[in-house]
Parts: C-alpha cells; structure tokens; sequence
C-alpha cells in the first residue's frame, strides 16, 4: 500500500528513482507502474541489465558509439539513452557498473546530454531515470565500490521493496491474482484454491519471493487437474 501510495504520488514528476530490494521483490513490475502513469508513457520504457553486459560493451550500449570508434564498430550504434527519449531508462542492477561508468553516468545525469563513444558533440537528453539494485548502496559505498555522489544523485526518490516474508498480508492477493492470470493464459481447469493451502503458501518462507511464488502458482494451475487447488499440490 505505501509502494503504491508513492508511485501515485512521484509518477507524475520526471524525479529519478532509486528502487531497492531482493532479488524477485518486483522492482522492475514498480518501475513499469511509473512509467505506465507518467506523462512519459506514450514512448518506450528502455531497460538495462547492468550485471548483463560487460563492462567494455556497456559504455557503448548506454550511450552509442560513431562508426569507427573502436576495431569492430562498423556502423553508428544509438545508446539507450537516445533510443529512452522522452521516455524512461530503467537502470537495472545499478551496483554492478564499474566506478569508470559510474563517473560517466554521473555526468549524464548532471548535464542532461551524452557523448557518444568517438563522438566529438553533445546530445542533450530528456530521459527519466529509475534504477534497481538487491544490494545496500550504502555498504557498497562503505566498501568504496560506489560512489556517494552517484548514490545522491539518484536516490532523489527512494522506493524499499520489503521481501515477501515481512509482507505475508499480501500473500493471499498475490496467490489469487496470479491464480486468475494463469488459469486464464492457460486456459486451464483451476478457478480457485483452498484455504489450507494458502494458509501454507501463507507461512512459508519464500526466498525467492514473489518471483518465486508466480512460478509455484503457475506450476500448480498448469498441472491442476481440478477446479480447486488443494494442500498436496504444494511442495515449497
């Protein structure tokens, strides 16, 4: 409920957005709600997995490069910050990018224009930025892995997505939600579960949290051969 008071209240704005939280908390799901009901929707929201892409692609990838600028780069390439427009960027895993990016990040976010790798001119941006981590920036900047003044610049908005085991009230809308939303895609038999089994999904831990609890919903829809979902069904 708080997530979605802050949604309402800052999707509106162009602020930058620092979501953190475990690994299958719904960070991007929050990001794409921010995008969806902002004033920015009608163009694209762009994505990055910054622990995807190596650290020598990755400067080309967010800002592009001219034809030319290194062996291999045959063609002008446009970076997702051009390709984010009038959009959003979301920033994933913002941890894992190298002190070198992150300075040049810094300066993006600052200036509101890029450089492309060879490039010899400024572009100016008007691109919303909302970045993720599942790690505790402030630890990384203890350890001196993440820069400060990055962290400031974007944690204008911060959003804590708590792990499934402190928010065990939104189990059983969760459960029913993506029980409807599998049954349907699915065209499956089961309509709905029985209370001893979300009591169960109720008390169980859920390390990989919500991400993990789609799959086991879904498993349990796919393989359901009756309308109601029982206890055995669940083997978490």
């Amino acid at each position: 409920v708080e997530v979605l008071k802050v949604i309402e209240k800052v999707a509106n704005t162009n602020s930058t957005v620092l979501i953190q939280g475990e690994s299958g908390t719904g960070k991007e799901l929050v990001a794409r709600a921010l995008h969806q009901n902002s004033p920015r929707a009608h163009k694209e929201m762009i994505v990055v997995n910054c622990a995807a892409i190596p650290d020598t692609l990755l400067e080309s990838e967010l800002f592009g490069h001219e034809r030319g600028a290194y062996t291999g780069a045959i063609s002008k390439h446009t970076g997702r910050f051009e390709l984010a427009n009038e959009g959003t960027l979301l920033l994933d895993e913002i941890s894992e990018i190298s002190s070198n990016i992150q300075a040049k990040l810094l300066r993006v976010l600052e200036e509101e224009e890029i450089e492309r790798v060879g490039g010899e001119k400024t572009i100016k941006i008007d691109v919303r930025i909302v970045a993720t981590t599942n790690r505790n920036l402030m630890n990384e900047i203890q350890k001196g892995t993440f820069r400060e003044d990055l962290f400031y610049r974007l944690n204008v908005v911060p959003i804590y997505l708590p792990p499934l085991r402190e928010r065990r009230e939104d189990i059983p809308l969760l459960v029913d939600y993506y029980l409807r939303k599998y049954s349907l895609e699915n065209n499956a038999v089961v309509k709905s579960i029985d209370k001893e089994a979300v009591d169960y999904l109720c008390q169980y831990n859920w390390p990989g949290n919500i991400r993990e609890l789609k799959n086991i919903i879904q498993r349990a829809v796919v393989m359901g051969s009756q309308e109601v979902l029982q206890l055995e069904q669940f083997n978490c």
